[in-house]
């Protein structure tokens, strides 16, 4: 019965993407489609799939002003776990494969998201400075995964420094989403997930830092997200 909820679960994701290029082909590039299409997609992914998603902190989440939110990521699930989390005007990062995604692609380009290829890891931290202008001169959001890859559940994997160096170039803040570790696996004859509790941390401020204190505000991040972990 597992394997048939989370059949169900990806197979709406290209169908509600389908309907979503409607509004993305009406206002492209507006990021506010991004919110839409991550409510659209989580909650209706959690009924398929029977989770329960515990949610602490939401009030931490800004709403009126720009901030780059980084989250701990674990399995492609997390797509349903986090999605409708977004903050207004908010854009992700993906990888360039994303783009070639049937509908899921497109959308993604459409809604002005930042495509990241790997390939070229020495322009990363270009990018994410070209980016933070976006953040201070359009208000827009920056929501990341900074360990770069999926953890599968087995703790918090070290950081990247892009996400860390948009927040400081562009002073927003940076916001914590912590997610309880989870396996990508359904639980007893029903088939359904097991519940994943959320806690989102108060804004750590970056007005007034500079690159040389990125390592220690990656370090500090690290440190809060993993021992807020540990507890949920």
């Amino acid at each position: 019965m597992g394997v048939i909820r989370k059949l169900m679960a990806w197979l709406s994701v290209p169908i509600i993407c389908l309907f979503a290029l409607v509004f993305y082909v009406a206002r492209p590039f507006n990021p506010d489609n991004n919110r839409f299409l991550g409510c659209s997609v989580a909650r209706f992914g959690r009924a398929v799939l029977g989770m329960d998603r515990p949610l602490e902190g939401w009030d931490n989440l800004p709403q009126d002003r720009p901030t780059v939110v980084i989250a701990n990521h674990q399995h492609n699930d997390d797509l349903f776990v986090m999605g409708d989390l977004l903050p207004p005007r908010t854009v992700t990062v993906g990888k360039s494969a994303l783009v070639w995604v049937p509908f899921f692609g497109q959308v993604f380009w459409l809604g002005g998201n930042v495509i990241l290829n790997r390939g070229r890891s020495h322009k990363a931290v270009a990018v994410m400075q070209a980016t933070s202008s976006a953040i201070a001169r359009d208000r827009k959001s920056l929501w990341i995964f900074p360990e770069g890859t999926r953890s599968k559940g087995r703790g918090l994997q070290k950081f990247k420094k892009g996400a860390f160096h948009a927040a400081v170039a562009s002073g927003a803040p940076i916001t914590m989403v912590c997610v309880q570790e989870y396996a990508d696996e359904a639980k007893g004859w029903s088939g359904r997930r097991e519940s994943v509790a959320i806690r989102v941390l108060p804004p750590v401020e970056t007005e007034g830092l500079t690159v040389e204190d990125i390592p220690e505000l990656m370090s500090r991040c690290h440190r809060d997200m993993a021992e807020t972990i540990a507890t949920l």
